[in-house]
């Protein structure tokens, strides 16, 4: 029996009317005890080899970690987020491109006007008044250009950089979270699958030897006392299992949030260990130089050393250059058909002295936070390495426990049908055969769950050298490219549609 295969498709969950069913089993269940042969062949049922042969329609671990990668709206959210990242590189850039804006005015103006003109016949003064209705207008276009700003454009466009580097990275740990989750809610569909088949079986061997407890205690060979433990054993067996039924439902509804499907007819899921690095050590140097949060902090300590300019350029001068043009028409006190034109062009020099003293505060936590940023690299490589080898120990475990466990159920198997044998002639009592049952069950679901361990410790492991993803699967699915959107919008001057580059 191979130890990385879990049943194939999932059981049918049992309606409330199917439990009633269950109850009457000896409408079907056969009068003798499941034999050693047929308790193995059950045990293969629910621990299918994982060569078996495949339906087209059945789903596989790679299918539906490709479904996951596609549709999963958490992660095609993070990609949305990285893409309005992409935006504050163009936005840092903006700072060295030149603005320009108009503005214009128009609407009517009504004057008066009284001037002296002496005095009259009379020797009273005389005024000469007119009245003037216009409609100025006019409009005054300015152009801006800044020279040189203290290199703060540069940064800023580099910090914007470094931090759309390190959105990748994040990305790209959010992809592998992704996938492990969906392994991890794959598996957990067979491991419950194949446990809900074992309590089937378990509360159908249980039911028959009720029945068969009973017509000994009506042949007097048994007490009330050995019915009472059949029953109890029984009932205890429809218990678990409609506890097992209940951890299906979880688990599929696990599946549906994180795959976007139903969980309907799993092939086996099989480990990724070919793709693990053949040693520790190499592990732990590809780990090292690779992992996601490790080059996402690296880039963030590129981000905070761009900030540190940023806040230095707060003491350099700046120089800009600047042009107008200001057409106007009545405007000369509203008088009609009165023209201006006016045109002028400057140059501006700023050299800050001094502001309070929040420049150089400004500095000051720029460098402290760049000297955080560096901490928090050191810290991702210790939390990195703490968890390949974590994830290695814990393969290695489920490795060494399969094949304790495969030993368990035959000893148990045989256990079994030795306390049946010696029950036949009185050397054992109904309790001995329910608690044998009771011991091979549970090295069986021993057995399962040792094999679901396996495979997601497998793909923990990828995951903590970081090669869970997408192209290290290779999964049939168009890769994802954070590139094409940024240099679609790095170098973007007007538009306000948003580039179809997902």
């Amino acid at each position: 029996m191979r130890a990385n295969a879990l049943v194939p498709h999932p059981t049918p969950l049992p309606t409330s009317g199917e439990r009633e069913r269950a109850s009457a089993v000896d409408t079907f269940v056969p009068r003798r005890p499941v034999s050693r042969r047929m308790s193995a062949f059950l045990c293969l049922a629910a621990l299918t080899l994982a060569d078996a042969p495949r339906d087209a329609d059945a789903e596989t671990l790679v299918s539906a970690l490709a479904r996951a990668y596609e549709n999963h709206p958490g992660l095609n959210g993070d990609r949305a987020s990285l893409r309005a990242r992409d935006e504050e590189t163009t936005k840092a850039l903006g700072g060295m491109r030149p603005n320009a804006n108009i503005s214009a005015s128009a609407g009517p103006d009504f004057s008066t006007v009284k001037i002296p003109a002496g005095r009259d016949n009379f020797g009273n003064r005389a005024y000469y008044s007119d009245k003037f209705v216009g409609y100025p207008r006019g409009a005054t276009l300015t152009v801006t250009q800044t020279l040189f700003d203290g290199g703060r454009t540069a940064a800023a466009a580099g910090q914007a950089e470094s931090a759309v580097l390190s959105a990748r990275a994040s990305l790209l740990g959010s992809e592998q979270t992704t996938l492990l989750n969906g392994v991890t809610a794959y598996m957990n569909v067979l491991r419950d699958t194949a446990i809900l088949a074992l309590r089937k079986n378990n509360v159908a061997v249980l039911d028959e030897q009720l029945k068969q407890t009973r017509e000994r205690f009506q042949l007097g060979e048994v007490t009330r006392t050995d019915v009472a433990q059949a029953e109890a054993s029984s009932q205890q067996g429809r218990s678990d299992l409609y506890g097992a039924e209940a951890t299906l439902k979880t688990s599929a509804a696990t599946y549906r949030q994180i795959v976007g499907v139903e969980p309907k007819r799993l092939e086996p899921g099989a480990p990724a260990e070919r793709l693990l690095p053949h040693s520790l050590a190499q592990a732990e140097q590809e780990a090292l130089a690779t992992h996601p949060s490790i080059v996402a902090a690296e880039h963030q300590v590129d981000a905070a050393e761009h900030a540190v300019k940023i806040a230095e350029s707060a003491l350099s001068p700046t120089v800009s250059v600047s042009a107008q043009v200001s057409p106007q028409y009545d405007s000369f006190l509203g008088w009609p058909q009165t023209r201006q034109f006016s045109a002028a062009a400057k140059g501006s020099l700023n050299v800050p002295l001094y502001q309070g003293g929040t420049e150089y505060a400004a500095v000051r936590q720029a460098k402290e936070q760049l000297g955080q940023a560096r901490l928090s690299v050191d810290l991702a490589r210790d939390a990195v390495r703490s968890n390949f080898v974590t994830a290695f120990a814990q393969l290695d475990a489920a490795r060494a426990s399969i094949v304790a466990n495969q030993a368990a159920v035959k000893a148990a198997e045989l256990s079994l049908s030795g306390v049946r044998e010696e029950a036949k002639v009185g050397q054992r009592t109904t309790l001995d055969i329910l608690n044998a049952q009771q011991a091979l069950l549970a090295a069986r679901v021993n057995l399962v769950v040792a094999q679901h361990d396996r495979v997601v410790a497998s793909y923990s492991a990828l995951a903590a050298v970081g090669r869970l993803t997408a192209r290290d699967l290779d999964l049939n699915v168009t890769l994802y490219d954070p590139g094409t959107h940024y240099e679609q919008v790095k170098d973007k001057w007007f538009g306000l549609d948003t580039p179809n580059g997902h």
